[in-house]
């Protein structure tokens, strides 16, 4: 069987259940030692068990995004460890309560900001040197389609905003890696998949007619192995293509 991540230490957040699970056991499928962090002991141990059914084994970081603390003191524990990271998936989030902007509680829309982008900016400032020290450091980040579709969606504002954020500060992290170092960044849109998050979000819908987080998987594969090359771009899973971000509409607005 081939192991294409062999010898690959890979952090996923948000690893103890949905996307973030799927994808760690996917990983380790492919021969990586995986990080997972989420906020749940007794979820993570049951990743670890599924782990070491594939040949692979975990380092177990229970912790809340939310702890930034934790998270400065993160990178220094894995360099002091392993000397590198080679993947980092940045897929834990929250959806917030859809409802109007003019609704929304001051502290839910701290709570979403604080885990869909604070939390990975103190990631990449943690993790910046373990990434830049591998040979082929790979960071990868879960969006939404929400966040650079052209019709904006009302009532998703916390969710839509937070993901829009996240995929700027992907690619300003991109621009800043792309000449300096071996650190690719990818921004991927799952699209529609059967988690929990989907079926809050959308009630009436069938779970049947989705496609599932193990379905998704795989396809990060390529995105996290050191052969990717490209950096700074969306990988769209429902269309199963690469695209590159719209630019600024071209007209007569004021410059800044």
């Amino acid at each position: 069987m081939s192991r294409p991540l062999d010898g690959r230490i890979a952090l996923v957040t948000g690893a103890s259940r949905g996307i973030g699970r799927a994808v760690a056991i996917e990983l380790a499928r492919a021969g990586a030692h995986i990080v997972a962090l989420a906020r749940t002991q007794g979820a993570l141990e049951d990743l670890d068990d599924a782990i070491r059914k594939e040949g692979s084994e975990a380092t177990l970081v229970p912790c809340d995004l939310k702890d930034f603390e934790a998270l400065d003191r993160l990178g220094a524990a894995i360099y002091q460890r392993w000397g590198k990271l080679d993947i980092l998936i940045g897929n834990a989030g929250v959806l917030g309560t859809l409802t109007p902007l003019s609704h929304v509680d001051p502290r839910e829309w701290d709570e979403v900001l604080a885990v869909n982008v604070t939390a990975n900016w103190r990631l990449l400032r943690s993790l910046d040197i373990p990434l830049r020290t591998s040979n082929a450091g790979r960071a990868i980040f879960l969006s939404s389609g929400i966040a650079h579709t052209a019709d904006t969606r009302a009532y998703w504002g916390p969710y839509a905003i937070s993901k829009a954020a996240l995929e700027t500060l992907a690619r300003t992290y991109a621009t800043e890696t792309d000449t300096t170092s071996q650190v690719r960044v990818m921004i991927v849109n799952p699209g529609p998949l059967r988690t929990r998050m989907r079926a809050r979000a959308m009630p009436g819908e069938d779970p049947e007619t989705l496609k599932t987080p193990e379905d998704f998987a795989p396809s990060l594969l390529p995105l996290c192995s050191p052969e990717w090359q490209i950096t700074g771009k969306l990988y769209d899973f429902p269309k199963n293509a690469i695209m590159s971000f719209q630019a600024p509409i071209a007209g007569n607005a004021a410059s800044t």
